[in-house]
């Protein structure tokens, strides 16, 4: 499908922009066994990832994608993990191949640029600024911004009322089901990266408007727009 040359384009993070994996899955762990339970492994918290860090250690809890702890387990597992990860946010993780040459070629047409992420600001902010990021999004909307998230479309619509931009004047590029469910609920049309965290299903089942393997390729899906 023919992307529309948007005047504003948002961004997802983790998956999208930032294998921030290998930090999460090492914080997994750490909190597991200070807790006396199995670590879980790199593979597991890859498949786990992208509603934030609140379902990630509730996933890690139970060891599956969907149900829920114990509540005085989640009680007792939140704190810890959120000590890990404040010390251990960016020091592992990395950006995709593609992804500078992706915003420097944004940036270059004029397009304002803002990042969406379900990730909470304490943690956001850090890792954009620690893969140098951070200064090329005019807005950055964390999970914790509103009092909802994605695939709740109203970060989205936030960021497009916050730059002026309307819906349709709009692109969302993300890697997840969520991405795409917020996309749609906001008007938005979304192209999906290839390779990010979608909970080991491949993102052209949820039909994004196009899939991209690097996010370079955006400049090729935008130059073809009418």
């Amino acid at each position: 499908m023919p992307i529309a040359r948007p005047r504003m384009v948002l961004i997802d993070l983790d998956g999208t922009l930032v294998d921030s994996v290998p930090d999460l899955a090492f914080c997994v762990d750490a909190m597991m066994r200070e807790l006396g339970l199995p670590e879980r492994g790199e593979a597991a918290v890859r498949q786990w990832v992208g509603n934030g860090v609140e379902r990630l250690v509730q996933r890690a809890l139970i060891n599956a994608v969907d149900g829920d702890p114990e509540p005085s387990e989640f009680q007792r597992a939140l704190p810890v993990f959120m000590r890990l990860y404040k010390d251990n946010t960016s020091g592992r993780s990395c950006l995709y191949p593609g992804v500078r040459e992706g915003l420097d070629y944004l940036k270059r047409t004029g397009l304002r640029l803002a990042c969406v992420t379900n990730k909470a600001e304490q943690f956001t902010l850090p890792l954009l600024r620690d893969m140098g990021i951070l200064g090329d999004f005019e807005l950055v909307v964390s999970g914790d911004t509103l009092p909802v998230k994605k695939p709740d479309p109203a970060p989205l619509l936030h960021a497009a009322e916050k730059l002026g931009v309307t819906p349709a004047e709009s692109l969302m590029v993300g890697d997840s089901r969520s991405d795409v469910k917020a996309a749609r609920a906001a008007g938005f049309p979304i192209v999906c990266v290839s390779y990010g965290y979608n909970h080991g299903e491949d993102i052209r089942n949820y039909s994004p408007d196009a899939v991209i393997d690097r996010l370079d390729q955006i400049q090729g899906l935008l130059e073809d727009a009418a």
